[in-house]
C-alpha cells in the first residue's frame, strides 16, 4: 500500500503535471514549426536554389546482386537533414527573438511612483538640513 501512495504523490505533483503539459505543447509546437519550415520557408528557398534536393545523393559500397539489395551510404539524406535543421533552428531563433522583443516592450520601465506625503516631508527636511550645513 505504501508504494501506491508514494506513486500517487509523485504522479500528481505539480511538477510532473507541468512537465507533461510542456511535453504535449512542445510536440504540438514541433509540428507547427515543421509545417512552417516545410510549407512556408522551404518552397521559396527551393526556388532560389533551383530545386536542389540532396536526399538522393548516395555512395554505393556494394552493388545489388540478385535479390540482395545494394549497400548504400546515403550521405545526401544527412546533408538534407543538416540543412533542414539549420533552417528550423534559424526560424525558431527569429520567432523567439520577436517574442522577446514584444516582452521587452511590455516590461518597459515605468516611472517611479510619486512619493507619499510622509516621504515628501522627509525629503524636504533632508534638503533643509543640507542647506544649514
Amino acid at each position: 500500500m505504501g508504494i501506491m501512495k508514494e506513486f500517487k504523490e509523485f504522479a500528481v505533483k505539480g511538477n510532473v503535471v507541468d512537465m507533461a503539459v510542456g511535453i504535449i505543447i512542445g510536440a504540438a509546437f514541433g509540428k507547427i514549426v515543421s509545417s512552417f519550415v516545410g510549407d512556408v520557408i522551404m518552397p521559396p528557398i527551393g526556388v532560389l536554389l533551383g530545386g536542389v534536393d540532396f536526399s538522393s545523393l548516395a555512395f554505393t559500397v556494394k552493388e545489388a546482386v540478385g535479390e540482395i539489395p545494394a549497400v548504400v551510404i546515403g550521405y545526401g539524406k544527412f546533408i538534407q537533414t543538416v540543412i533542414d535543421f539549420t533552417i528550423i533552428a534559424f526560424a525558431i531563433f527569429i520567432a523567439i527573438k520577436a517574442i522577446n522583443s514584444l516582452k521587452r516592450k511590455e516590461e518597459a520601465p515605468k516611472a517611479p511612483p510619486e512619493p507619499s506625503a510622509e516621504e515628501a516631508l522627509l525629503i524636504q527636511i533632508r534638503d533643509l538640513l543640507k542647506e544649514r550645513k
